[in-house]
């Protein structure tokens, strides 16, 4: 029903909201509709707040009662949280039908929201816009499923695929306003990753300027083997608030490991590939196991090289300058030995495209 449809719509926007502050937790919208009329709104603030429904429910108060709730993911229905489950809530206020957008995967519900609401006796209908909130909550699905994070590979280059010249010179590729884009991409994840060679070359801050939301700054993330980064790296200075946590092996020197440590950075030992640096694939499940649901890669060839060859890439999103650099000699964006043939190549799926200034943004999915 179009009607239908305006209100899940709704539910989305509200939710969207949310991005950024939720997590573990999923960002979700709540819209209460009565007689044509909203009558009940709310989104998920942050863990530890009253989720969507719930805060709808208060908005509309007694009029709840044989209202049409819609909400852009299942209910929950556990106790194994701080707020009590929504199931409940919804049951409580007599709402007589309830629009959901997509089930939740978390085990600990999917599907059990939806039977108990319906043993209540509340029409219960599913699936509407299914694919906008499965992105919408892409995040969350990959954490709560596989305990690792969503990885996001960004990386911005100009149109022949180079990220930089043959000195390193990168600054400025891309416009204020694409720069800007990548700003909102640091606030809506955990922590942003980069190699040692980025932080060797660029000594970057890594922290959310333009367009953040307050408050926000996410875990930066080296990855250095053999712990060269610099004691007088901008990482390495906590003192604005903002974490670090530097990923390195066994070959890394335990004196450094101390040294890096006084200063308040967290370091992780991660297991090796044979050639000795960090596998992303055993850092991503460590992170995982700490609480990480998502992380940003903002690094050089070499690390968007290694992170496409060990498969943990999910999200590619390329900024292109529109200039042509050129040159053998020059750095593109994913270093690292060719494929034997185009079958082993990365390919994307569900791409989208569109202008940033004089930019253009490409997102897709990793097969």
């Amino acid at each position: 029903m179009p009607q239908d449809e305006k209100y899940m719509r709704m539910a989305l926007v509200l939710a969207r909201k949310g991005v950024g502050r939720t997590s573990p937790n999923p960002v979700v919208g709540a819209v209460i509709v009565k007689d044509g009329a909203v009558i009940g709104t709310g989104y998920h603030k942050g863990p530890g707040q009253l989720h969507a429904e719930a805060v709808a429910i208060q908005d509309a108060g007694p009029e709840a009662k044989g209202a049409t709730l819609y909400i852009n993911l299942e209910p929950c229905c556990h106790t194994d949280k701080r707020t009590p489950p929504c199931t409940k809530e919804i049951i409580k206020s007599q709402i007589g039908r309830v629009v959901i957008g997509m089930d939740d995967p978390n085990p600990m519900v999917n599907g059990r929201g939806v039977r108990e609401l319906l043993d209540a006796g509340i029409q219960v209908e599913k699936g509407l816009l299914f694919q906008e909130a499965l992105k919408l909550n892409e995040i969350y699905s990959k954490f709560i499923t596989t305990n690792t994070p969503f990885v996001i590979l960004k990386t911005a280059s100009s149109l022949d695929g180079k990220i930089a010249l043959p000195s390193g010179e990168s600054r400025w590729l891309t416009g204020e306003m694409a720069r800007r884009y990548v700003h909102r991409l640091r606030a809506m994840v955990d922590a942003v990753l980069v190699g040692v060679g980025t932080v060797v070359a660029d000594d970057p801050m890594l922290s959310v300027r333009a367009g953040a939301k307050k408050g926000k700054q996410p875990l930066r993330i080296v990855v250095d083997s053999r712990l060269r980064i610099p004691i007088t790296s901008k990482m390495l200075d906590i003192s604005s608030g903002q974490p670090t946590m530097v990923v390195t092996t066994r070959l890394a020197c335990k004196e450094k490991i101390e040294v890096v440590e006084k200063r308040g950075v967290k370091t992780l030992i991660a297991e090796s590939r044979e050639d000795g640096d960090v596998s992303l694939r055993s850092m991503m499940g460590l992170l995982g196991k700490s609480g990480i649901t998502s992380v940003l890669i903002e690094g050089g060839s070499k690390i968007n090289s290694s992170a496409l060859l060990e498969g943990v890439v999910d999200k590619m999103v390329i900024l292109y300058s529109p200039r042509i650099i050129g040159g053998r000699d020059s750095i593109g964006m994913v270093g690292g030995s060719a494929p034997k043939s185009l079958a082993e190549s990365v390919l994307l799926k569900d791409i989208s495209i569109r202008r940033l200034g004089e930019d253009i943004l490409v997102e897709g999915y990793v097969r």
